[in-house]
């Protein structure tokens, strides 16, 4: 029988993959991709948020435990579970070492994003490098994987993981991890948690997903509607302003849009609805979705003009280019004469300052409903910019309930054998919000606890029948 069997085949399956062979576990992973597509979302990843109380190698400066909390405090509005996020924190301070043992390398900072050379190690290659990796050396270390193979259903007794079904396969195991991620992919449960807005509109259906189309949510309702503790709001995502012009699955990094804080954002009706200058843009940009998902048709358009050129990582696809204001708004097919209001009022709002984009500057409106509060410099210079967005969904937050072994409850009990990691728990660390690369801090921490514990699991059984 297989000691542990590990369902997913993202950073957090592959992480408690890796923590359970190193134990002397036996390891059988179910990704349900196809084996080029395997990875889940972590092959869009970048990088991963480290605490560390002095410079190390790629990280410059000190990134220490109470600014990571208040990082996180701040961008969830107190939603986490204080002791389960440090606990994640710490990890993230020490798990380095292991991931390079593993084929992990890391890069300095990108020259594009912004504001995380001090808190973010950039892994070299990407995310798919990351998972490229981990694979090898989990295949290495004697796991094997199966691709194709989507669990649609447990076996449970009691607490106890008996068994997982990929069809009518019935595969047992001495321990489980579930790390089969969220339900962003699953359009259906999206319309049902976001339902019908005051306008008639049913918003999901505007929503593209930027990561992995097989994040279906088929093993995490199976787990709620068997009775496992969960946590968290369905309509609470990792959400991003992405290009409209993304693809409906897999657009990865490349269709965020990152120049909000450098100009203004407006709706389909031509006005602002937010302080595009409120925080750092990695702090802030993940807010950013939901904006637009609570606007008229789930759209909104980023507008910049020639000064900001240069300033942010560019998107691929090229932005609506014109010569005047007004040209502007007739090629995004915007009210000219509310747009041109709309600009108007910001531009003579704001005050003059010492613009400074590496930091929380002095350049402000005054009498502005809402404010910009950094990096408030007129729209005046051509040629003239506009983005339109959509909301882009990453993962969602809805998820199982744990503490700090990362084992599944029952009614406030702990399983035995059965624990979770990655986004089908990371809703106990982000009840709301983001700040870029702690998904991969969760992932890592709580991966490579649920890998541990399985083992240990696994093992005191595979004692116990041999006695």
């Amino acid at each position: 029988m297989i000691d542990v069997l590990v369902i997913g085949g993202g950073n957090a399956a592959l992480c408690a993959a890796l923590m359970a062979l190193e134990a002397g576990a036996s390891v059988l992973m179910l990704e349900a991709a196809p084996r080029e597509w395997r990875g889940g979302n972590s092959m869009h990843t970048r990088n991963l948020r480290c605490m560390h109380d002095e410079p190390q190698d790629v990280l410059v400066d000190a990134y220490p435990e109470e600014e990571f909390w208040q990082d996180l405090l701040k961008v969830t509005g107190g939603a986490t579970n204080e002791a389960l996020a440090r606990l994640v924190i710490r990890a993230s301070s020490t798990c380095r070492p292991w991931m390079r043992k593993h084929g992990v390398r890391f890069q300095p900072s990108l020259s594009g994003a912004l504001h995380t050379a001090r808190t973010n190690a950039f892994f070299m290659g990407g995310g798919k490098a990351l998972v490229n990796a981990y694979h090898r050396s989990a295949e290495a270390l004697g796991a094997r994987v199966r691709y194709d193979a989507p669990v649609d259903r447990l076996e449970l007794r009691d607490g106890r993981f008996v068994a997982a079904f990929v069809g009518d396969e019935r595969i047992e195991a001495r321990a489980c991890v579930l790390a089969a991620g969220g339900f962003e992919s699953n359009r259906e449960w999206l319309r049902d948690a976001w339902g019908r807005n005051d306008a008639g509109e049913w918003p999901a259906d505007n929503f593209l997903i930027r990561g992995t189309r097989f994040n279906r949510g088929t093993l995490l309702r199976f787990m709620v509607d068997a009775g496992a503790d969960s946590i968290g709001d369905p309509t609470q995502a990792h959400m991003v302003a992405i290009d409209a012009r993304a693809p409906l699955y897999d657009g990865g990094i490349c269709t965020r849009i990152d120049c909000v804080s450098l100009g203004v954002v407006v709706n389909r009706d031509a006005r602002r609805f937010y302080d595009e200058g409120e925080d750092f843009w990695p702090k802030r940009y993940a807010i950013w979705g939901r904006l637009v998902a609570q606007q008229p048709g789930q759209i909104a358009y980023s507008i910049i003009d020639a000064k900001a050129v240069g300033r942010f990582m560019p998107p691929v696809f090229p932005g609506t280019k014109a010569n005047s204001l007004p040209e502007l708004a007739r090629a995004l097919q915007l009210d000219e004469a509310r747009f041109m209001a709309t600009l108007t009022a910001y531009n003579d709002a704001c005050r003059p300052g010492a613009f400074d984009h590496t930091k929380l500057d002095d350049c402000v409106t005054e009498g502005l409903a809402p404010p910009k509060t950094h990096w408030a410099r007129p729209i005046e210079t051509p040629p003239f910019y506009g983005y339109a967005l959509r909301p882009g969904v990453t993962f969602t937050y809805l998820g199982l309930k744990v503490d700090d072994t990362a084992a599944v409850r029952f009614g406030g009990e702990a399983s035995p054998n059965l624990f979770v990691a990655g986004e089908m728990m990371a809703g106990n660390v982000l009840g709301k919000g983001y700040t870029a690369g702690v998904g991969m801090s969760i992932g890592t921490a709580f991966g490579r606890i649920a890998g541990t514990r399985a083992a240990q699991a696994a093992l005191k059984e595979r004692e116990h029948a041999a006695a």
